[in-house]
């Protein structure tokens, strides 16, 4: 029996006013069921994710064990709030504009462009930023 893969949700998904904290943890889930597709598999724990946990200041390997200890997405952010560092406005603000941003005029943009041609979209110039891509090529948006 074959199990069927899936990608991750939507990085604009908030998580208590925190964007793509919701996407890393159903990316841990879905690994840990075997269900998330492989070509995610990678990265999981680095880029964007090793970014994250360390803007909340927690490893990923404890990140990734209390997660799949339970929780909603909100008690696990809490628990990362309680055990790395507390957010307040200011700081959801900078990480979201940073993560909207991502790959618009940044170093990033190059793997960006990389993803696009890999994934045959090249040509579409509205994706300008790595959240974008993920909308595209997981086929949210066409």
């Amino acid at each position: 029996m074959t199990t069927e893969t899936e990608t991750p949700i939507t990085a604009y998904q908030e998580t208590n006013g925190m964007i793509y904290f919701a996407r890393m943890l159903d990316k841990v889930r879905k690994f840990a069921s075997g269900t998330l597709r492989e070509d995610f598999h990678q990265n999981i724990g680095i880029s964007l994710d090793g970014r994250c946990c360390q803007f909340l200041r927690v490893s990923y390997e404890d990140l990734r064990t209390r997660t799949l200890e339970g929780g909603t997405d909100n008690e696990i952010l809490d628990w990362c709030m309680a055990n790395g560092r507390d957010l307040d406005e200011n700081d959801l603000h900078i990480w979201n504009s940073f993560v909207k941003k991502l790959g618009w005029n940044d170093p990033v943009a190059e793997v960006l462009a990389k993803r696009k041609r890999s994934s045959s979209l090249e040509n579409r110039d509205e994706i300008q930023t790595m959240i974008e891509y993920f909308e595209y090529d997981e086929g949210r948006k066409i």
